[in-house]
């Protein structure tokens, strides 16, 4: 899915309007059936349930009034409330008329806001993306009105004061919706940290605007979902053998971390390597081998920390990091790793920090290599911490253009970018994921992946991020997000795949 700027999102109403041959009215009023839908469907209304919509004086407050006008047809007695303003668009307008004269509808009062009950709905529909400065007199004295209410508010397409492709102002008024709704597409606002406590849970609603026209529009975002990487994942051919899927090469594990290279070596052997050698120190092979008993195990000669590079003819791909330790000869073996292989390579937790605290190794890098930091290794790579979560996202869209790598940056929509510049942001997983070992889960998976010559670096990475998620939602009802472990996600990996195979 295609996250479009405020400007594309306006131009797409544009184009649908013109390739549909529908006044700009139809639209809006297909935007409001939707959103009026989903308001009884999921929020299942009482008749007496107390509705408060807000409406700014452009199309999003046009979209409240609509809404406003359905509701009171079907029955409700919603309250519509108008923010003061010198001009209107002629959609709002058109929508203001067309109001029966039995809906209450009056001009909001900063002095006197209404009463909003704790089991009210609030519809904020004062400003959409069309927003390009905060908000500040009357506007801004609503918005703080709603957000010291304890109504469930429903914010139309984006929060109120809420920027739709720029960073937030500090202490700049935005609502603070329980739920945003947003029209076909979703929002690039909606998938950083930073806006989280204003849109709430975000759902996206299909009105109908024009596919062909979606996919004419160049961007450099995008959302993935099932939709997107469904039949991606190879079918297993009968006449296959383990050598068809690669043998991968896993560099883990230190004294007291050694659970980090069986948890790799697990979710590796799970996402469907055919083969795999997994180079421990010499505190880790017995743990190994009882562990992993799939995995084949080479002892490192130290017996803390890996200090030697194997042979790397055998392998198809090589991983580095799960709890490695930063040791010197440690480096040194990274440093031979980024020199010598010729195969794929994916770098995480301990090889990240090696690289951050040794920037020269980072111009060494083969190209396509994956790394896969949180956001604080991802500082130490890029040597500077970031102003703001859109800073972070050009950062790491920068990062995977210099270094012609696949950069993961993990969060709760887990974003990837390419050697090209554009990132592709995650659908799956839920908070429960945030546990120890869970980047070592990724790390092993996306090994596998690597190690099949059948998939690209994109989509092997692209379905990796996928099926970790996946798995941590598939094991989630097993274990509630408190108990969700990182073995539950390993143990979850092959149903995750095997939903997205080509059968």
């Amino acid at each position: 899915m295609k996250l479009l700027s405020a400007a594309q999102t306006r131009a797409l109403d544009q184009a649908t309007i013109q390739a549909q041959h529908i006044s700009s009215l139809d639209l809006m009023e297909r935007a409001a059936t939707a959103l009026t839908n989903w308001l009884l469907e999921e929020l299942r209304p009482a008749y007496d349930t107390e509705f408060h919509v807000f409406c700014g004086p452009g199309n999003n407050g046009g979209d409240g009034l609509a809404v406003a006008r359905q509701l009171h047809g079907l029955g409700y007695a919603p309250r519509v409330w108008l923010l003061p303003a010198s001009r209107h668009s002629a959609d709002f307008t058109h929508n203001r008329q067309q109001l029966p004269a039995a809906l209450a509808c009056e001009e909001i009062r900063p002095a006197h806001l209404p009463a909003l009950a704790p089991d009210a709905v609030v519809l904020d529909a004062l400003f959409g993306t069309g927003l390009s400065r905060p908000l500040d007199g009357p506007a801004a004295a609503v918005v703080r009105h709603l957000n010291a209410a304890a109504a469930t508010v429903v914010a139309i397409d984006l929060p109120s004061g809420l920027l739709a492709d720029a960073p937030q102002p500090a202490d700049s008024p935005v609502v603070q919706a329980r739920y945003t709704l947003s029209f076909e597409l979703p929002k690039l606002a909606f998938l950083l940290p930073q806006n989280a406590d204003f849109v709430g849970d975000w759902h996206v609603l299909p009105i109908g605007l024009d596919q062909e026209v979606i996919h004419k529009i160049t961007v450099d975002n995008y959302f993935v979902t099932a939709a997107d990487l469904q039949g991606c994942f190879p079918k297993r051919p009968k006449f296959s053998h383990k050598g068809t899927f690669g043998h991968a090469l896993l560099l883990a594990g230190s004294r007291g971390k050694v659970g980090a290279a069986v948890l790799a070596s697990q979710a590796c052997l799970r996402g469907g390597v055919g083969l795999l050698t997994t180079r421990v120190p010499a505190v880790g092979y017995d743990i190994l081998q009882m562990s992993a008993p799939e995995a084949m195990c080479l002892a490192d000669p130290a017996a803390d920390y890996v200090t030697e590079l194997p042979d790397l003819t055998p392998y198809a791909a090589v991983g580095m990091g799960p709890g490695l330790g930063q040791h010197e000869a440690t480096r040194a073996v990274l440093a031979q790793l980024l020199d010598t292989a010729r195969v794929p390579l994916v770098l995480d937790a301990d090889a990240l920090n090696l690289l951050g605290a040794h920037p020269d190794l980072l111009a060494r890098l083969p190209p396509d290599t994956l790394l896969t930091p949180h956001p604080k290794e991802f500082e130490r790579l890029v040597g500077e911490p970031a102003r703001d979560d859109y800073h972070r996202l050009d950062q790491l869209r920068d990062f995977a253009r210099r270094y012609r790598c696949y950069c993961v940056l993990k969060g709760a929509h887990t974003a990837l970018a390419t050697p090209e510049g554009i990132v592709y942001f995650n659908s799956t997983g839920n908070p429960g994921m945030a546990t120890g070992g869970s980047g070592d889960v990724l790390t092993g998976l996306l090994l596998a992946l690597r190690a099949d010559k059948r998939l690209s670096p994109l989509h092997a990475a692209l379905l990796g991020l996928y099926a970790h998620g996946r798995a941590g939602d598939l094991a989630l009802p097993h274990t509630g997000p408190a108990g969700l472990l990182a073995g539950d996600i390993v143990r979850f990996l092959g149903p995750a795949l095997g939903e997205l195979v080509n059968w």
